[in-house]
Order: C-alpha cells, then structure tokens, then sequence
C-alpha cells in the first residue's frame, strides 16, 4: 500500500475505517481545528501520557484502546499522540477545549499540556472520528494514581505446574497441528517476526506466536493438556488479529463446548483477558489456540493482513478478578469474521462455467471469452435478440480527443447452442463508453463528458451517420461513477444511473451553467424526441444498475452503504458522501432493505470476502428484475444483483408494505467460485435465458491507476433452465397489431421490445384502439399498465382520459396517471382539483405517494391543498417515503407565505413537518421570518404539551442562530 499515491490511499483508508460512523463523507477533507492550538512545553510534567492514534481509537504503550488517564488534581499534564496510519488525527479536550495541532503522515507527533482540575473528555475533533470510536476519559483522582493487582498461579496437573506460560521453553504440556505453531516460541522483544516497532510486552523468558506479522500466512491449532478449574478466575495475555479464526478459546474438556473465546485486537502488545470461572470450579478445561486465518488479500494493490496471527503467553488462576489497567475485553474489539472460502481464480472461460454452482435445472455456458470480446463493460439487447457489447479498453483514463480504443460489437447466437458464433463491429475508436442501449433509431451511449447518439443504418448494421452529442458536462472526477446503466422505462424515457463522487452538470451543448442540471448521484432520464434531460431522483452512493418491475416501479442497487432503493420521481436519498442540492431536505430516504451483504461491525469495506453467509460484501453491479417467463415462478419479479467482492448474485424479493416496498434477503443464486469474476450486468431474453457480461479481472476493486487492471480479459455467460426453449427472434418485422398483442405476452422482453418499436413507429389510430380496448377489459393489472403505457409513449391518451382514470378501481392505475398527469410539470384546473380530492379520500398510500411526488414537479404556488391534505394523513406517520415525500413537496411553501406554512404544519399529522417548516421560515432570515416564529411561539406557550414545548426549545435556538 505504501507505492500507492497519497491522494489515492488517503481516500482507501477513510473508506475501509469509516467504521460505525454515521454517513461520514468518505473522501472528505478534515475541517481545519477552530479550537485553541496548544504550545509546545518545555517543562517538566507529572503525568506523562504517550498515545497512538488510528482510527480504532488511541492505544497505550500496554495495548489499551482508548485506556483512562489518570492525574491528581493540580497535575502538570502532557498528553502525546503519535499518528499509527497515514489519515489526520488530533487529540482535544472537551471542557478545557484544547486542540492540538492536526497530524497527517505516519509517525508524527503532536500533544496537549495541561494543568488538571476537573475530569474530562479527550477526543479526535476530525469530523466522524469521535463516533468512530476516538475518544476515552482523563479522570482526576485522589491518592496512587496506578492500581496493583494480586498474584496469579499456575495450572496443576497431577501435583505438577502445567507449562501454560512456556517457560520451559518447549511445547510440554501442549499439542500442534498445521504449520503455524511449528517453531512458535520467541524470546525477544520486539520479536524477529513483529514488525521492530512493535512492543510484545510478554512475561519470563518466552511468548509463543503463530507466525507473527512475517510467517502470517502459516494455519494451524495448538491445545493444551486438560486441567482442572482450581479459582473462581483466570486471566491471560493475548494479542494479535481482530479476526474470527484468530483467537484462544477456553474448552470444557470431554464436551468440546467452548465456554471462552477472544482475540487480539489487531496490535503485537499482549494485554490480560480475565475469565470468569466460577461455574467451572472443579471441572476439567483445556486451552485451544487456533489460527485459521491466512491474511492473504484478493486485490492486487491492498496488501495482505499481516494481522493474520495470535500472539499468547501466562495463563493464571486468581482467587478474585484481578484489576488490570490495560484488560482486553471482549466487547471492545471490533472483530472481522472469517475469510470467505473462494476457490478458483484465474480460470479460463470453459474452466470458469464449469466451476460455477447454480440452482438446480440451471446451466451456465461459455457464450464468448478472450480474445473474442475483452473487457466488456456495458451490454444490451435487440429487438432481433442480439447482444450490442461495448468493450472498455479505454476505461479508467479517457483517452485524448481521437484517441479513444472502446468499441460496439454486435453479437448472436445463430442456432440456440449458448455460443456467440456472430461478431460485428458496429463502431471503433470511441472513447471512456460507460453505457449503452438501442432503440428510437439508434444507439444511446455514455461517453462523459457526453452522451452520444448514433444513427443506425438497419439494412448494414453500420452507422448511417456520424455520433451526435445529446448532452455534455458529464464529470470525470470519478470513472467508474460515471453515467450507466442506460435502460428504456416504461414511459418511454431513457433511465440510467450515476455515482456520488463525480459531479456532474449536464446539458444540451452550449446550455449556460445556470440553465443545467446538476447531478452527483442518483438516477437521470432523457427523453429521446423531446430530447428533455432531468435528473429522476437523488442520492444513494454509486449505483450500477436499475431495473422495472411488473409495475413500472424502478429499482436501483448500489455499493458501500445499505444496497437497494425503490426509487421515487422527485426523491432524495441517503448519500454515501456529500450533500444533497437543497439544503432543506433535512433527511432523506433510507434503503428499503431489511438486510445488508457484508457481515461485522467494522463495515461494510471491511466485510469483504468475509460474508458470504449475508451475501459477499458491500460492492454490487447490475439489477436484473426477472420477468422471463421459463424460469421457475418463484424467481419472478425478483430482483437479481452480483455481488462483486463475494462472486456471487444475490437475490432480494419485494414484499409490498405501505406506499412502497421492503427488500427481503433470498438465498444466493449462483456462486461463481471464482474471486476474478466481475460480472457487470445480465438481462433475459426472448427464451427466457439470461445473459451475463463479465469484466474478468484480478483487480476487485475500481482504481484510476490504468495498470492495475488486466485489459487482456473478458467473457459473457449465458444462465438457462432446463424449461428454456431458444427461438430466433426479429421484432422489427412484425406488424402494428402484431407489437400490440406483444403487450400481453409473459415474457417482459417482447413487451419492452415491441413498446419501443411502436414509440419509435409514431402514433397509430388502430393501436390506439386495440389498446384502449386492452386498458378497459384486461382483467390482469400488468397488462392495463402495459396498454397505458403503450398509449403514453405513442400518443394515444390526452389529459381527459388520464383524469378518468384518476377514478380507476386499481391503484397502480391511478398512481401512474397521476405520474402521467404531471409529465409536462403543468396540470388541468380540473386534474388539480381531482388531485386534491384523491388527497383527501384515496385510501391507497401508493397513490398518495404518486400524488406527492406529482406535486414536486408542479409550480408551487398550485401545491397547497394537495400537500395539506397529505399531511393529514396519520395512517402514513410511519411510511417508509410519505413523510419526507410530503416534505420536499411542502418545503417551498414557507418562501411564498410564511404565516400560512406554519399554520399548515401546526395541524400536521406526519412527523417532523412542523419542525422542518420552523427551520425553513428561520432559514428565510428576515425580520417578518423571525416575527412569525415568535408569534407562533407565544401561541405555543398558551398551549400546554410535550411537543409544543419542543417546538419552542427549537424556536429559541433558530432564532438564537439568527
């Protein structure tokens, strides 16, 4: 790790340590300290405390995290730290509010000199390191400031000390297995296997390891000889990897039941576990030392884990707990679970089929592989069934002007054996292509900083034209967050995704600044003969896949934090780093997952390749809702994602619950067995077979460096099952009528195909029948929406039909006319009206939802009654999206009338209306903004409850920021 650029490790540390830290921006900058710099002391001190700062907390020389420091009151204190990691750190105290300088490099030092008077609180004031778990207790005590604990003895057996602290120097007393524990006792300090900076701390003469931080990758256990519990306590000294195969453990002999376990806590300094033995008094025990862990890393540029080891030495009984001022104690160590068990890397295309494990009645076949197809990175599929492949060769860098090597293949199987044995070359030299899809004449593609359109000529599979750029001022700033994913929804418009990290403000060429909009994560859409650009929704993290459901509903699945958003026209979601662009959302919507993929407390980073029992870690690519009609019923409208670090696709299903969905954890469906496999994306077909693209790399993991990734690799697999009938297909020849009937088939991929055929064929006064006929009779809700649709996207519904059907029996029905309604951000007086009306009486949460995200995109001046019966609803307190959808609708009222915003939220049964309005009117900052506020405050006063009181306390303290 130490080759790698500063700038680029900086932001892989802040990433795999972020820990427990709520939302932390994870390639954020550390604030500049604003408290009072301490000046160096030359005098002499008390007390003198020597800390190591990593974001694990601050270790003393003894090993204890974050231990309590201790003077007598008038004390000359000094408090150093020196920085354990390359990443900023300072040391601060809370009540004195001192502030040391902030350190950055690795073994530098900074401290803090003080008089002490009054206990108090040291901490990391570099923002989210306090929560991650930097901070411990200065106490100011009366008499001896160190503690003396009593005497400890050895274990006996047959009227013999046991050798349970190596003082014989040998193994007596204990058997190994595995290479591990081979030549394990050491007798220096530091040890010729620890790093020389690192202080083992051990008693008499020897310590044993299992290979330290040099001979980490060595495996094996070490059991001691049976005993007998002859005190109520024992105590011990272990060090070494926070990791779940690294670790002693405590046995009841002839059981096997563990009744102790721990492990180091990733440093070399032994420090005591006190067991409590009381309810084993008289009974036999045994000691196991294993190390089943290898350390090894999968990423080429992240070192191994030379933490992969325990360290131990000098198990004691005592007849009370002893005190020890650096115990190692379960409950402060943040463990790692276990290596996941991966076994093939490397592999060939035919070698890597076969060694994948999919469900029962599934195959998996070798469609293409290098040198035939190399790194493809986005893929779509035809209307004549064929796969368009772009092939990433330009990707992490974009190439100067000219210089871009990506390329579009046209591939097919031509007689249904899963083999690809048709290759064209559509186009050559683009340049950074992130996504594609084709359809309305063309193919769409990602290029940032542009999105480019490029004419097809059917008759030759050629361009019939130069590329056009559609947009421009796509961001650069992170390639693998740029714009992806690019899938047709069912209105018609062009979806696709993008990645926090990047910023991005797109246009049509030669658009003002002012003019553009403004992304940096979340979901966009582009309508392809409008050529209208908007940015859908916002947030979550670095999305890389989006699909529809039966329903229309889209999906998106993304990295790092918590992996699946139902996504919302209109919403704003958690964010992996950064802030949303209005700075009054206040809160935005979580993931509806009831789950997440990696395992442990030390997140989601850190749970890679170590939770495949949740699912593999952290890091997704594609989504993939199948709506095939082969595949057995039970993967229908489920929502298929690969997890990239666990080489594995996950599976969740959606349990519909209030307004929206919850995300439910479904075994895994394939395990590709392989820690190289990248498979991209996947989408099905005419016969109901999926098609999976495979970016094969060592590298897991995205890096800007072009070197890291292996450029010569590539392959696309094909799933099916054993009910899959393969047929050749060409929708571009079939009839109007012919695609209208496709509406109805079970097999999404005709719907969507033959929807797009017909938007790009125009309007049509037959299909406009057969399909209104389709909506009215129907009994079967998808194929309503898929005749509504159909109509939308061809131009066969005017406002008064959609009004109509704001009276439909069917609530999808009426939601998606609402989203229809306000298409062109302007409704009818008469729609308006119905809409306030549905607000008032629909008992369907999702239509209030649809009605709440219709009124972000009308001119808030006509939003009032709407949103004011919407925040009447008590049902929707609780809603996973309404409150806050209700929110963003309700926030620009308070500009417009203060006095009526107020008076609104005051009757307000959702949570947090009233608050949020208080601090939008206090945002306003004027001197009619804060004489509201105090005439509501005084109105509150009258009236005597919990919540009044609250409100008032926030009242005051806006006021007070003004």
């Amino acid at each position: 790790m130490s080759t790698l650029p500063k700038s680029l490790l900086l932001s892989f540390i802040v990433g795999l340590m972020a820990l427990q830290t709520p939302l932390v921006a994870q390639k954020q900058k550390a604030s500049p300290a604003k408290a009072t710099e301490t000046k160096a002391d030359t005098g002499k001190f008390d007390r003198e405390y020597a800390l190591e700062a990593t974001m694990l907390g601050y270790f003393a020389p003894d090993g204890a995290r974050n231990p309590t420091l201790k003077a007598n009151k008038g004390d000359k204190v000094r408090i150093k730290i020196t920085n354990g990691e390359l990443m900023t750190h300072d040391i601060s105290l809370e009540k004195l509010g001192l502030k040391s300088k902030v350190i950055l490099e690795k073994g530098s030092s900074t401290s803090i000199n003080f008089v002490a008077k009054e206990s108090d609180t040291y901490f990391c004031s570099v923002p989210g390191h306090r929560a991650a778990g930097m901070v411990g207790s200065f106490e100011v005590v009366e008499g001896n400031v160190n503690e003396m604990t009593v005497a400890g003895q050895l274990a006996m057996k047959d009227g013999k000390p046991l050798n349970l602290n190596f003082e014989t120097g040998t193994l007596k007393d204990w058997t190994a297995k595995g290479d591990a524990f081979t030549n394990p006792l050491l007798s220096e300090d530091p040890s010729p296997v620890h790093e020389k900076d690192m202080k083992i701390g051990f008693d008499g003469k020897y310590f044993l390891s299992s290979g330290g931080n040099k001979n980490y990758k060595a495996t094996g256990a070490l059991t001691s000889a049976p005993f007998k519990v002859t005190q109520p306590f024992a105590a011990f000294k272990v060090s070494g990897g926070a990791l779940a195969d690294t670790r002693v453990e405590l046995v009841l002999a002839g059981t096997d039941s563990i009744i102790y376990h721990i492990t180091g806590q990733g440093r070399a300094t032994l420090q005591p576990a006190v067991v409590d033995l009381q309810k084993y008094l008289d009974k036999d025990i045994f000691i196991r030392i294993i190390d089943n862990e290898t350390g090894i890393s999968q990423i080429p540029y992240i070192a191994d884990d030379k933490w992969a080891h325990i360290n131990f030495d000098e198990f004691l009984f005592y007849p009370s707990r002893p005190e020890f001022p650096n115990e190692l104690k379960q409950k402060d160590i943040i463990i790692l679970p276990p290596l996941d068990p991966v076994l093939n890397a490397g592999l060939s295309g035919e070698k890597a089929a076969a060694a994948m494990t999919p469900p029962k009645g599934f195959k998996v076949t070798l469609a293409a592989s290098e040198p035939e197809v190399v790194k493809p990175i986005a893929f779509t599929i035809d209307a004549k069934g064929r796969l368009w492949v772009v092939e990433g060769h330009t990707y992490p860098v974009r190439a100067p002007e000219g210089q871009g090597r990506d390329r579009i293949l046209i591939l097919e199987d031509t007689n249904g054996d899963g083999t690809l044995d048709s290759k064209k070359v559509f186009a050559e030299n683009l340049n950074l292509i992130s996504g594609i899809e084709v359809g309305m004449g063309g193919v769409w593609l990602g290029s940032a900083p542009n999105m480019l359109f490029i004419p097809i000529d059917p008759k030759t599979d050629k361009p019939a034209g130069p590329e056009q750029i559609l947009l421009d001022g796509w961001g650069l700033d992170d390639t693998h967050e740029v714009l992806n994913s690019f899938r047709w929804g069912p209105d018609g418009w062009l979806y696709g995704t993008h990645g926090v990290f990047t910023n991005s403000v797109v246009g049509k060429p030669g658009t003002p600044v002012a003019d553009r909009a403004k992304i940096n994560g979340g979901v966009w859409r582009y309508h392809p003969t409008l050529q209208k650009f908007e940015v859908f929704a916002e947030g979550s993290s670095n999305p890389w896949g989006i699909d529809f459901n039966d329903y229309g509903h889209p999906f998106i699945t993304v990295c790092v934090i918590p992996h699946m958003y139902h996504v919302i026209q209109g919403a704003r979601y958690q964010r992996q780093a950064g802030k949303h662009f209005n700075p009054y959302t206040y809160d935005d919507i979580k993931t509806i997952g009831d789950h997440v993929h990696w395992l442990g407390e030390r997140g989601p980073h850190a749970g890679n390749f170590r939770s495949a029992a949740a699912g593999g870690g952290h890091a997704h690519a594609g989504a993939m809702i199948y709506l095939g009609n082969s595949w057995p019923k039970e993967y229908r409208n489920e929502i298929f994602m690969n997890n990239i670090n666990g080489a594995r696709m996950n599976i969740d299903h959606f349990e519909k619950k209030g307004s929206g969905y919850v995300a439910q954890h479904r075994p895994d469906f394939l395990a590709m067995n392989d820690s190289w496999s990248q498979w991209l994306n996947f989408k099905y077909d005419a016969s109901g077979s999926v098609w999976a693209i495979d970016w094969y790399d060592k590298n897991q993991c995205h890096s800007p460096n072009p070197d890291v990734h292996d450029k010569t690799m590539g392959r696309i697999f094909k799933i099916t099952h054993e009910n899959d009938k393969w047929v050749k297909v060409d929708l571009t020849k079939a009839s109007d009528m012919e695609l209208v009937n496709y509406q109805l088939n079970d097999n999404d991929y005709y719907v969507r195909q033959a929807r797009t055929l017909l938007q790009e064929r125009g309007p049509n006064k037959k299909v406009h029948k057969a399909l209104k006929e389709m909506l009215a009779k129907n009994p079967d809700v998808t194929r309503k929406l898929r005749a509504l649709w159909t109509l939308h996207v061809t131009k066969g519904l005017e406002d008064k039909d959609l009004v109509e059907l704001l009276g439909n029996e069917n609530e999808y029905i009426r939601s998606w006319s609402v989203q229809l309604l306000t298409e062109d951000k302007q409704v009818s007086p008469e729609a308006l009206k119905k809409f306030t009306e549905m607000a008032q009486n629909d008992q369907s949460a999702m239509v209030r939802l649809y009605l709440a995200s219709g009124m972000l995109r009308l001119d808030p001046a006509q939003r009032w009654d709407v949103v004011n019966a919407l925040m009447q609803k008590e049902e929707d307190k609780d809603d996973h999206n309404l409150p806050l959808m209700v929110w963003y609708a309700a926030e620009p009222l308070a500009a417009l009338d203060m006095k009526r915003a107020l008076q609104m939220a005051e009757k307000a049964k959702l949570p947090k209306i009233l608050p949020y309005t208080i601090q939008r009117v206090a945002a306003i900052g004027t001197e009619d903004s804060k004489k509201v506020l105090k005439e509501l405050n005084d109105k509150l006063g009258k009236m005597h409850s919990h919540e009044n009181h609250e409100s008032q306390m926030l009242i005051g303290k806006v006021l007070d920021e003004k």
